[in-house]
């Protein structure tokens, strides 16, 4: 099962994948430079706060990054098994 610490610890490998910061993908990707801060992913009501597919996307494209390629940057114990 994908929780949301999986999901953030994915973007997190993604820009140390790119050697970028996760501030410095969120900007070259024409997000708000903040929105992939650890702060940003707790709401303050304290549920996980969960990125939008399109902003998923332009973070994807801004990385040259597939679905697949970005899939691997899940921790390996939440991939799938064949």
């Amino acid at each position: 099962m994908l929780t949301n610490s999986m999901f953030w610890r994915a973007i997190d490998n993604l820009a140390a994948a790119n050697n970028i910061s996760c501030a410095r993908m969120a900007q070259i990707s024409g997000l708000d430079i903040t929105a992939l801060n650890k702060s940003k992913r707790i709401g303050a009501d304290g549920k996980p706060h969960w990125m939008s597919v399109g902003s998923l996307v332009k973070i994807m494209n801004a990385t040259n990054t597939s679905w697949t390629e970005f899939a691997n940057y899940f921790p390996r114990d939440c991939r799938a098994r064949n």
